[in-house]
């Protein structure tokens, strides 16, 4: 039966998210609120791409068109986010998908269709190549806290132990502005521009309570660290986190991450997903401490003959100069500097 390809209304919203919670691969990440997310906090295009066969919806492909003379054009399934690619049973439904994304990035005079799919899509298809070298840490959560305390790794439950004794107290309704303050801290430090407020504003507005915003606060009431958690079907999944320069003494992440896995179970989460780093990464190291075993993934790219993919790494590319640099900034300076420039980094 032949495939009909077209662009997600906002009447289909809710039935592309029904396909998604059932579909093999489907993730928080593909969800139709990212579409509003993306395109009202980052100002981005999003064609999200719909596949259907006599009138069934059969496939689901989210797309955003990035568009910067310094970061690259490229199409990606799906800017700011780490999972993507398209969602379908039937191998030939996906292939149909990608060639009119293909398609599609030719029109726009889109050099790059980056794929951030959790396997490989195109292992036999010389017009697609594999880039980077990350992971995702999935584990299934323990049955009690208890339980959830001994699955940790000797000494990183040791550090948590301690951050235990520290009088370090969790909101769990956390405020956007509060954690939209540490979170630019957090990214200042590493050199990275911060992304729009407004972005994450979004998120709340359009998830709600899949969307959960969590401050740590030390013994005095301030606010020393903070996490925005997206739950999906059965999964949680820690996904932006901030601090202040006193999180590593007071073991406020590891305090915090550990309230998120027992707090996630009593919602009724069986999974808790750490999400994407870099292979030997600080990150990578941090979650392998945690006892979680990395599962490498399946990025892939397609480019117009004779085009490379830019390089955007802060350690080796042609921005980590400006990376070192911008670590030295004020922080308001890098509040008002920032999301102009990262909009089109996620």
């Amino acid at each position: 039966m032949p495939v009909k390809i077209s662009q997600l209304e906002p009447k289909h919203f809710d039935a592309w998210d029904s396909y998604v919670r059932r579909a093999s691969g489907g993730t928080f990440c593909h969800l139709a609120g990212w579409k509003q997310v993306i395109e009202n906090g980052a100002g981005q295009t999003c064609p999200y791409l719909v596949a259907e066969q006599d009138g069934a919806l059969v496939g689901a492909l989210p797309l955003t068109v990035k568009k910067h003379f310094l970061f690259g054009k490229a199409l990606i399934s799906n800017m700011f986010c780490v999972y993507g690619g398209a969602l379908s049973s039937e191998p030939l439904v996906a292939d149909a998908l990608y060639d009119h994304a293909w398609q599609m990035a030719q029109q726009l005079g889109l050099p790059v269709f980056e794929n951030r799919s959790v396997t490989r899509h195109h292992e036999d298809d010389d017009n697609w190549s594999t880039i980077g070298a990350a992971a995702t840490f999935r584990r299934t959560l323990a049955e009690d806290d208890e339980k959830q305390l001994l699955a940790i790794p000797r000494k990183q439950r040791a550090v948590v132990r301690k951050s235990l004794k520290n009088n370090l107290k969790t909101d769990w309704n956390g405020d956007v502005n509060v954690f939209y303050d540490l979170y630019a801290q957090s990214v200042l430090s590493l050199g990275t521009p911060v992304f729009p407020k407004k972005l994450f504003k979004a998120l709340v507005d359009v998830f709600g309570d899949d969307a959960q915003i969590q401050i740590t606060c030390d013994s005095d009431g301030a606010p020393v660290a903070s996490l925005m958690s997206f739950y999906f079907n059965d999964i949680v999944m820690p996904y932006y986190a901030g601090g202040t320069k006193s999180v590593r003494a007071l073991g406020a992440h590891d305090f915090m991450y550990y309230q998120l896995m027992l707090s996630a179970r009593e919602r009724g989460a069986a999974s808790f997903d750490f999400g994407r780093s870099k292979i030997d990464s600080g990150p990578y190291k941090f979650k392998k401490n945690w006892g979680f075993e990395p599962e490498m993934l399946g990025y892939q790219v397609r480019t117009v003959k004779g085009i490379e993919p830019p390089n955007l790494s802060q350690q080796s590319g042609p921005f980590s100069k400006l990376s070192k640099l911008w670590t030295k900034l004020p922080l308001g300076v890098s509040k008002i500097l920032g999301p102009p420039l990262a909009r089109h980094l996620g």
